[in-house]
């Protein structure tokens, strides 16, 4: 007699992505429904900071689904699945502008989250205080923070925002990007350093203001 073993829930979450694309590339169309419930919000948001026209983000974000589900029987479970996802939908983001004629920038959303419990922690920071005062200080510097974060070359931003907004490990970033894990580094220590510049005087001419 064989003994019932029942994965725990940390392997349940684990295998969750892995066996709803085997279900859906064995034809179970509700199984993809599932991934595309799960991941539809955070792809939005990845596609609003590139665009910054928002009736197009829902179209690109359509579009990306479509492409992975024609592309998953290619899918090898080398990388996770929101990693594989995430790069086709940068590649479809870039060519909807391609086609528009329009260069990738980031949205004036770049920092805000769809999701209360997945706000980035810069967010949080900057609106840890209520008063008049403080609200457009927070505001100040986050427009600042924007707006160095379009000056960024694109290997950058896309570092950056994977590691600070997304939460993604060095190790998913490089796989994201293709690229060594030390490029991921650099790219992001690059990126902050430039944010950082930018970012600076603001926050000095503020540190001697009573909020």
């Amino acid at each position: 007699m064989t003994a019932d073993v029942t994965p725990s829930p940390d392997e349940k979450a684990v295998d969750s992505d892995a066996v709803l694309v085997e279900r859906t590339v064995a034809g179970d169309q509700k199984a993809f429904e599932l991934l595309v419930i799960k991941y539809q919000r955070r792809i939005q948001r990845l596609i609003g900071r590139m665009v910054r026209d928002v009736d197009l983000v829902e179209d690109i974000a359509q579009e990306t689904f479509i492409r992975a589900y024609r592309a998953l029987a290619q899918f090898r479970g080398e990388a996770q699945f929101y990693t594989w996802l995430y790069r086709i939908a940068v590649n479809t983001a870039k060519k909807s502008l391609m086609d528009l004629k329009r260069d990738p920038t980031v949205s004036e959303n770049s920092f805000k989250s769809g999701d209360d419990d997945e706000t980035s922690p810069l967010e949080n920071e900057l609106t840890s205080s209520e008063t008049p005062d403080a609200v457009l200080a927070s505001k100040e510097i986050a427009e600042m923070v924007n707006a160095a974060m379009e000056a960024l070359p694109e290997e950058l931003r896309q570092a950056i925002t994977l590691r600070e907004i997304e939460g993604l490990s060095y190790e998913e970033i490089a796989e994201a990007m293709n690229c060594p894990i030390g490029t991921v580094r650099s790219r992001i220590f690059r990126a902050r350093e430039a944010i950082s510049e930018r970012v600076k005087p603001l926050l000095e001419s503020q540190s001697g203001k009573r909020w």
